[in-house]
């Protein structure tokens, strides 16, 4: 792990960290044949059919000669130098006598949201190469600070400045390439972390993973690996690992990327590897019940192209290399900590899964720990009479032995009750002057009258 803590250390002398573009896939060129319903350009014998009703906007770079052609009611054909249509005069022409009727295709179900229509790029617009890295699905689709590419000589263009897009969204070719009620703003700049951007596409995911999987019909692939994982931003659950890193103020997420690159993944042992880190935000819980705000961290995701038993374990064992790493040199690099969860099909594995299991029946044993000590304070503070519950009577077990109302005292069957001798009995009529006088000649002592009691009956 020496070699990837130096590497990091040459990285760190480059000027700048490379970006990554996203290119939009489709277009509407004439001459592209997936565009067509026959799935070929239409020749001399063919007659051109647009709906009359689609609004769109179509790139010409060569002439055509055509039978005949319908257009739309509201459209354009961008005619690119030398490029036209002429009428087809008859003569023979070489792999066209079909003479049918192609009509253009539907465009209208290409959503901005579908990764599948937006591939990843370098500077020089050219593919990632090998595939090594990928993103999770979110970031596959642009996100805020990304950079957008339309391929040149295409039905769009690539806009690079906040004034540039607002000329074009006035110009009459806007509406036609850009449809439905969404915005898009073009701001200029670009990520001013060194630690990464959040792709910021987290309040559109279910709208990403619709285009993906729900669109056209496409379904998640059955994991073949035990408690398979769920990394933050993918719609489908993988095998193989993920790491979780928390930060300093000193982390480089570029030179990180690229050291992981250099030192790990090109080596012979990774080669069925592929790998997607970015920065993300993690929803967080106290005790695993009442949630908090939202952490930034790194994830790393790590898949491999392995099989049956074998599913995951390259991947594992990479994700080992990088913890044994951090351990080392996690501070120089920038990273306070790190957490790895792991999904192999390997039934061997004593880490498939273990670590986000362990990490939920902690979360859950806490917070029953933290409900039994809160009501253990309540019943403290009730039974100390420190705490007051207004109408509310809780029958404990050692209060019936104490409250006659309990069934262990049962009332009486009549509702009179019992005789009270000291009830209803009048009280002997006293003159308030000779009750005074009579206190007062006794030795100036405290006497009480008792109802009871008759002076007279004890007279001899």
């Amino acid at each position: 792990m020496k070699c990837l803590f130096l590497l990091l250390g040459v990285l760190q002398l480059l000027a700048a960290a490379t970006a990554v573009y996203k290119q939009w896939i489709p277009n509407t060129n004439f001459e592209t044949g997936s565009n067509w319903d026959k799935g070929r350009v239409p020749c001399a014998s063919d007659v051109v059919h647009f709906e009359k009703n689609k609004v769109v906007s179509v790139f010409v770079r060569s002439p055509h000669a055509l039978t005949d052609m319908y257009l739309p009611l509201n459209g354009e054909l961008v005619l690119a130098s030398g490029a036209g249509f002429t009428a087809f005069d008859g003569s023979w022409d070489p792999g066209c006598d079909s003479g049918a009727t192609v009509r253009f295709a539907d465009m209208e179900h290409h959503a901005w949201f579908d990764p599948m229509l937006w591939q990843a790029v370098s500077p020089g617009r050219e593919l990632e190469p090998g595939g090594r890295i990928f993103s999770v699905d979110e970031e596959r689709v642009p996100c805020h600070y990304d950079d957008v590419i339309f391929q040149p000589e295409t039905s769009f263009r690539e806009l690079s400045s906040p004034e540039a897009w607002a000329s074009y969204l006035r110009g009459p070719s806007a509406p036609l390439q850009f449809h439905g009620n969404g915005t898009l703003q073009v701001t200029g700049t670009s990520c001013p972390d060194k630690s990464g951007c959040a792709c910021g596409n987290t309040p559109d995911g279910h709208r990403i993973c619709t285009a993906l999987l729900g669109a056209s019909g496409r379904q998640c692939p059955v994991p073949a690996c035990r408690s398979p994982l769920q990394p933050l931003g993918h719609c489908c659950r993988v095998c193989g690992a993920t790491i979780s890193l928390d930060f300093t103020p000193d982390f480089d997420l570029q030179k990180y990327r690229d050291g992981l690159v250099q030192a790990l993944l090109s080596q012979p042992k990774y080669a069925s590897v592929r790998m997607a880190i970015s920065k993300v935000h993690k929803a967080r819980t106290f005790l695993g019940v009442i949630p908090r705000s939202s952490t930034p961290l790194i994830q790393i995701v790590l898949i491999d192209d392995e099989v049956g038993a074998q599913t995951g374990t390259a991947a594992e064992q990479m994700a080992a290399d990088i913890m044994e790493d951090i351990a080392q040199h996690g501070e120089a690099l920038g990273i306070s900590s790190g957490e790895m969860e792991v999904a192999t099909g390997s039934t061997f594995s004593g880490q498939a899964g273990s670590h986000a299991w362990s990490r939920i029946t902690v979360e859950m044993v806490l917070g029953l720990l933290f409900g039994l000590l809160l009501l253990g304070g309540i019943l403290f503070l009730y039974r100390k009479a420190k705490l007051r519950l207004p109408a509310l009577h809780l029958p404990w077990p050692w209060d019936r032995a104490e409250d006659p109302a309990s069934p262990a005292f049962p009332a009486p069957a009549s509702d009179k009750g019992f005789d009270n001798p000291m009830f209803d009995v009048e009280l002997p009529s006293v003159d308030a002057g000779e009750m005074l006088q009579e206190m007062a000649s006794t030795d100036h002592q405290v006497f009480y009258l008792n109802p009871l009691y008759d002076a007279s009956e004890t007279e001899t």
